[in-house]
């Protein structure tokens, strides 16, 4: 929170945690607050067993618009540097803003308008679905500012795009629409009402179990990188527990009885 405002909200709506960024008046720019106000909301979403699925947005005529460097400047150095703070193995407040949506055990699906620039473009890039109108404008803003992308970027964008596209679209920080971002893979679908889109994908992945959903997305962040070995390895791991738990009984049972399964709250992350 800033001045009683808080920079993200979230409200909770059958089995769906909207989160919409909250700083219309500066297209949703990034600064201290925001970043804090991410995590936060993140964590609350992760204790709460009724969320099923996380929609992403942003208030006003953008999605985000990158980093505030204004209000970043304003902060002091010492509160940047704190933010900035890397300690080997874990990660500093700008990267930890975008990748705990990658870390939760519910699919969030992202949903762009406007601009979706920089530390924005990163922070989409970690959702797990993203749809974005056909005019809306991204692109990976850093190299504009004599930069390179350093909130989780460089993880999230060689799982989508060769190595020779992220270096291309990182160099000249090329500002392209909603369309050309399909066909380099970087958003799941465009749409003029892309909020209905996420909203569709949403509803079906609640009617399948919890716990699969969690261990799909465990599964290939975990294996995507990995050696064969070790990918075999996890899937193992990652099935056996599934076997034992309850909502694999459920979706058992109610396919068998050719019946809707229905659920019990997420026992596994």
């Amino acid at each position: 929170m800033t001045d009683r405002v808080p920079r993200v909200l979230l409200d909770v709506r059958e089995g769906i945690a909207y989160v919409t960024l909250n700083r219309a008046e500066k297209y949703n720019g990034l600064d201290l607050p925001m970043l804090r106000g991410l995590v936060d909301v993140a964590g609350r979403v992760e204790r709460d067993p009724s969320v099923r699925a996380v929609i992403f947005a942003g208030d006003g005529n953008s999605f985000c618009a990158g980093l505030d460097f204004a209000s970043m400047g304003k902060a002091g150095p010492v509160a940047l540097a704190r933010a900035a703070l890397k300690v080997p193995g874990r990660t500093n407040l700008f990267q930890q803003a975008c990748w705990v949506w990658r870390e939760l055990p519910v699919p969030v699906i992202a949903v762009l308008h406007g601009h979706c620039f920089g530390g924005g473009l990163q922070l989409a890039l970690a959702a797990d679905f993203r749809f974005a109108t056909p005019d809306c404008e991204l692109s990976i803003m850093e190299g504009k500012w004599g930069l390179i992308p350093d909130m989780t970027g460089s993880v999230s964008l060689r799982e989508l795009v060769p190595m020779d596209v992220a270096k291309r679209l990182t160099m000249t920080a090329e500002v392209f629409d909603g369309r050309r971002a399909l066909e380099l893979g970087l958003v799941t679908g465009v749409a003029d009402d892309p909020l209905k889109e996420a909203e569709a994908l949403a509803g079906e992945l609640m009617t399948r179990s919890p716990d699969a959903i969690a261990m799909t997305k465990r599964l290939f962040h975990r294996t995507w990188t990995q050696s064969p070995r070790w990918a075999f390895w996890t899937e193992t791991v990652l099935q056996a527990r599934l076997m034992r738990g309850a909502n694999h009984r459920i979706a058992r049972n109610a396919n068998l009885a050719k019946e809707a399964p229905v659920f019990v709250s997420r026992r596994l992350r």
